[in-house]
């Protein structure tokens, strides 16, 4: 999808249309603290992008529309999208909440040649949300993913495999996957800038150097790419985090705030049917380094108030010798259903604080978010 978050907002606000949008954190007229998390092509313009810090957002464009994130909408787009894709055939990989691999190799006797299909599936999208998605029809998955993103937004590119080697040849050494900053800067070090330098390499040096992200890296220089489309994808983890408006070293706050977003974290497992065996925290002080502690239990989860638990003992672990500047809760290894499969008697009931859990959720969905809050929460 065409910036997703943003597009949504644009969508769901005919006003923000050809305007600057920027999802993410409050910008406090620059001095906001947190991140953008997506921004529209009108925003990108100014140099804005994922991840950029809100304050620096606010400082190239101060004339944008700054909004908040709201994940069950942009979900319940991304359902509808998800959709569509399972029409044209159950070999649907999602890679994230806006994108999703597709092997429509058995669709073809019945629907069509790949480019009409193809064709077919951004229409029907743009019936199903008003919104453009983009798309790369390739032999292959790491093809396909490269092909999605080069002319966005509204994009079609169609990959023929005798067109690989040319296709490749002038891309940035960047475009591998696997090739993060560090690998680059070393790729650079040996004298290979793009794809097709690297594809013209010995693959005995490469190995030799880089191990098996050697092999790897010389594989998809050649455009191999043998993984097949796998369907059946599960959620790794579910989390949320948050960052303060000032660096804070106050105790009973940062346990409030592990506790709000354990509820956060858990509202959502509920929602999706997940139960969880780990619970992992993340701090980041306020010199910016990062730090993580998970736990891994002998039951499955599903409420806050024991994720927030097992996230407060992990806390305590953690020294507070400076001020913190983010804190992030999530859940992981996730189980599909409430009940832990090992722990089932004959004449188990459920879980009450699973049904307090659950209560508490169609009320919200009823009458609003804000409509039933802990007492710890209005202080």
């Amino acid at each position: 999808m065409d910036a997703f978050y943003a597009s949504i907002e644009q969508l769901d606000h005919p006003e923000y249309k050809s305007r600057p949008v920027i999802v993410g954190a409050d910008p406090r007229a620059g001095k906001g603290r947190g991140v953008v998390a997506a921004c529209s092509y009108e925003a990108r313009k100014f140099g804005i992008r994922s991840a950029l810090p809100i304050s620096r957002a606010w400082r190239l464009c101060p004339q944008g529309v700054y909004v908040r994130p709201r994940m069950d909408r942009y979900v319940e787009v991304s359902h509808q999208v998800m959709d569509v894709f399972r029409r044209y055939t159950d070999l649907v990989e999602p890679l994230s909440i806006d994108e999703a691999f597709l092997d429509i190799t058995g669709s073809v006797a019945l629907l069509g040649p790949p480019d009409q299909i193809a064709q077919s599936i951004k229409k029907d999208i743009r019936q199903a949300t008003g919104m453009t998605a983009s798309v790369g029809l390739a032999p292959n998955k790491f093809l396909a993913k490269i092909a999605s993103d080069l002319k966005k937004p509204d994009g079609l590119v169609v990959l023929q495999e005798d067109d690989v080697d040319q296709f490749l040849r002038d891309l940035p050494i960047s475009r591998l996957w696997g090739v993060g900053p560090k690998t680059e800067a070393r790729l650079h070090e040996m004298g290979f800038r793009t794809i097709g330098q690297l594809a013209l390499a010995s693959r005995e040096p490469l190995v030799r150097t880089l191990g098996s992200l050697g092999e790897h890296l010389y594989q998809l220089s050649h455009g191999k790419d043998d993984r097949p489309v796998v369907p059946d994808w599960e959620r790794k983890s579910v989390g949320t985090e948050t960052t303060f408006d000032e660096d804070t070293d106050d105790r009973d706050l940062l346990l409030r705030t592990i506790l709000e977003l354990s509820d956060h974290v858990a509202e959502r497992l509920r929602k999706d049917e997940y139960s969880a065996r780990k619970v992992t925290l993340k701090l980041r002080y306020s010199n910016f380094s990062t730090h993580t502690k998970q736990h891994s239990l002998d039951r499955l989860i599903q409420t806050g108030d024991e994720i927030a638990a097992v996230a407060r003992q992990l806390f305590s672990q953690f020294p507070l010798n400076r001020k913190i500047r983010l804190i992030g809760v999530s859940a992981g290894d996730l189980h599909r259903g409430g009940e832990d499969p090992e722990q089932l008697t004959l004449f188990a009931t459920s879980n009450p604080k699973q049904r307090l859990g659950h209560t508490v959720d169609e009320i919200k969905e009823k009458f609003g978010v804000d409509s039933l809050r802990r007492g710890s929460q209005l202080l």
